[in-house]
C-alpha cells in the first residue's frame, strides 16, 4: 500500500500539471461515469493529502476523495493523452497532463462534511504544516499495544505504512515489541523528527530512501534499490550484519536487528 510521502507528492503533481485550466475528467471503465461527469470541464482548484487519502476539490461543492489501496495507481500519461490501457477507473485530462485512476479502494464524491469526518479519525501527519504532536504523544503514552504494531495506527500518525515502520523503529534503537507506552519523551521526540525528515525525502525523491548516503558511499538520488533499506525485506542487518528477526505485529511482519534494537 502507498505511504503517505506517496500521496502528498501525488497532490502536489496534480496541482502543478492540472491546476489553472479545464480539466477533461470521464471514467473509461465506466464505473465512476456520473460522478467523472460532474467533475468534467472545471479546473482544479485544490489537491489535499492527509496520510494516505487524497482529497481533490473541483469547485462543485463536492469533493473528489481517492484512496489507493492495497493495488491502486494514479499514473501521469503524456498530453495529448493516449488511449486508455487496463481498468481505468477515472482519467483526468489537462493541457500539461493526463491521470489515470486504476484499481482504487476509494473514487467517490462526498461532501466537505464527510471530508472533515475522515480527517477527524486520523491522527498527526507528518508532512502537514501543524500535525498535533501533542496529541500522538498523548496517545503513545495511553497504549500498551506495541510499538511495531501502534505505529500503522492511522488514527494516531497517519502516513506510516510497513517500510517506513520497520525502518525508523530500526533508526531509532527501539524494538517494535516495546509498548509504545515505554517510550520516554526523549525517543518520541526522535521517532517523530525521523518520520518528519524520512517522509519529506520521500516526497522529494518519489521513493522510500532511508539509509545515510555516508554509509553507502553515493547521495540519495543515485542509490541502488538494494542501498535504500536498513532492515526491511532484509536477512542481515545492514549496520552490524546480525540475522534479523521478524515478529507479526499489527498484522504485517516487521523486520528489526536484535543487537541494535534490543529489548
Amino acid at each position: 500500500m502507498p505511504e503517505g510521502h506517496t500521496i502528498h507528492r501525488l497532490a502536489r503533481d496534480l496541482r502543478r500539471t492540472l491546476s489553472g485550466g479545464p480539466v477533461h475528467a470521464w471514467s473509461p471503465q465506466g464505473r465512476f461515469a456520473d460522478g467523472a461527469a460532474l467533475l468534467d470541464g472545471r479546473p482544479l482548484r485544490r489537491a489535499d493529502a492527509w496520510g494516505k487519502y487524497l482529497f481533490c476539490d473541483f469547485g462543485t461543492g463536492d469533493v473528489l476523495h481517492v484512496h489507493l489501496g492495497l493495488i491502486g495507481k494514479f499514473r501521469p500519461k503524456p498530453a495529448p493523452a493516449p488511449d486508455p490501457v487496463g481498468i481505468i477507473r477515472l482519467r483526468l485530462e489537462g493541457e500539461r497532463a493526463t491521470w489515470d485512476l486504476s484499481g482504487p479502494t476509494r473514487c467517490e464524491l462526498i461532501t466537505r462534511d464527510e471530508v472533515r469526518a475522515i480527517t477527524a479519525k486520523l491522527g498527526a501527519d507528518p508532512l502537514r504544516r501543524t500535525p498535533d504532536v501533542d496529541a500522538a504523544r498523548a496517545k503513545f503514552a495511553r497504549s500498551s499495544r506495541p510499538v511495531g504494531a501502534y505505529l500503522l495506527d492511522q488514527s494516531v500518525i497517519a502516513g506510516i505504512g510497513n517500510v517506513y515502520r520497520a525502518e525508523l523503529l530500526f533508526l531509532c534503537g527501539i524494538h517494535p515489541a516495546r509498548p509504545a507506552s515505554s517510550l520516554d519523551d526523549g525517543e518520541f521526540d526522535e521517532l517523530w523528527r525521523r518520520t518528519v525528515d524520512l517522509l519529506r525525502i520521500g516526497v522529494r525523491l518519489g521513493r522510500i530512501v532511508t539509509t545515510d548516503p555516508d554509509e553507502i558511499g553515493r547521495p540519495r538520488s543515485r542509490m541502488r534499490a538494494e542501498d535504500r533499506l536498513y532492515v526491511y525485506h532484509r536477512d542481515h542487518c545492514r549496520r552490524c550484519g546480525t540475522e534479523l528477526g521478524v515478529l507479526e505485529l499489527g498484522g504485517r511482519p516487521i523486520w528489526f536487528c536484535p543487537t541494535c534494537q534490543p529489548r
